[in-house]
């Protein structure tokens, strides 16, 4: 005899779809909405790396490049996009996380890399108050010219500094013990990668959630209208400096990665083009949106790699050339173009 079927089934099944379709509408609505962009960039660099990591071992060192380049724009990015303070001397703080952690190797024997990855941020964010006072008096190009006086006096110092910095030859004989005791760096570039890719994931983290806070929200109610947040009782000049500082700190450690997972410190880690280089990757990836940045790293980084090694001789043409491309196509930056390309679908699906 069959089993009668309870009354409630029925309701149950179409509760469990109206669910489903809840859910499934939830995600699509994610997925296009204001950070739609975001989750889009966040899911295929996932998937970048994790590919790189199980089928890309020829390009280990490449990809720990790029996650060093992402930390620096993202430092960058927080800077010009959303407190709205230009820079063209950052790469001061990259150059002095990278010469803290080669120095307190070749110097006092400090191996150990993670706590070195400290003393670098430490050291760059202490420069950062110092100059951060005297910058932020200024805006504008008197800003510019500061922040480029300011990198120019440390590189010199640096080139002169021979017996502590190696001047023009360079750093060497740096130390690098193995990460939390037991990965040591491999001429493959695995360690590299997965220390890199840690850490990177670390700053994105931290830098999403200071963004997301009140904090980050008045930094760009700053930019937008300094006056009205000073009317409304904000410390606008004590905001500014804490994420000068930050920011400083930030740069400080893409530096000390970059020494670390190369062990040598050469001066064009201080040098004025680097400033200039990280400002077009802010641009290019879309500036006030840190996935910009770090899509704008990434794509930069492969290009400069690929075009370098295609034609040795012209490839700063065929890079401007392409840069130009993208900025005439996409003026509000790469993750720009995600968004309208994401727009154009939802608007063919509502169709």
């Amino acid at each position: 005899m069959a089993r009668p079927i309870p009354r409630n089934e029925p309701v149950k099944s179409l509760s469990v779809s109206y669910q489903g379709a809840a859910a499934s509408s939830t995600w699509r609505g994610l997925a296009m909405g204001r950070g739609g962009s975001d989750l889009v960039i966040a899911v295929l660099l996932g998937l970048a790396a994790l590919a790189t990591l199980l089928f890309g071992e020829a390009y280990w060192l490449l990809a720990a490049q790029v996650a060093i380049t992402m930390i620096f724009a993202l430092s960058v990015d927080l800077l010009v996009g959303f407190a709205g303070i230009v820079t063209l001397g950052h790469a001061v703080f990259f150059g002095l996380g990278a010469y803290a952690v080669g120095i307190a190797s070749v110097q006092f024997g400090w191996t150990e890399p993670l706590s070195a990855l400290l003393l670098a941020g430490a050291v760059s964010a202490l420069l950062g108050a110092a100059t951060g006072v005297l910058v932020l008096r200024t805006r504008g190009l008197g800003q510019l010219m500061l922040t480029m006086a300011f990198a120019s006096l440390v590189y010199e110092i640096a080139n002169r500094a021979k017996p502590l910095t190696g001047g023009a030859d360079g750093l060497q004989g740096m130390v690098v013990s193995p990460v939390a005791g037991l990965f040591e760096f491999d001429i493959f570039g695995l360690t590299a990668f997965v220390y890199t890719l840690a850490v990177l994931i670390v700053v994105v983290i931290f830098a999403v959630l200071m963004t997301r806070s009140p904090y980050g929200r008045s930094l760009v109610g700053i930019r937008e209208n300094r006056v009205r947040m000073q009317a409304i009782g904000t410390g606008v000049q004590r905001r500014l400096l804490s994420i000068y500082i930050v920011s400083a700190a930030l740069a400080g450690i893409a530096g000390a990665l970059l020494a670390q997972t190369s062990q040598f410190v050469g001066l064009n880690v201080l040098h004025f083009s680097l400033s200039g280089e990280i400002l077009i990757i802010v641009a290019l990836g879309g500036a006030g949106r840190l996935w910009g940045a770090l899509l704008g790293a990434v794509v930069f980084t492969l290009f400069k790699d690929r075009l370098s090694a295609l034609d040795p001789a012209y490839w700063y043409f065929w890079l401007g050339l392409l840069l130009a491309v993208i900025v005439l196509f996409a003026p509000k930056g790469l993750i720009g173009l995600v968004d309208r390309l994401l727009a154009l679908f939802r608007s063919k699906e509502a169709a």
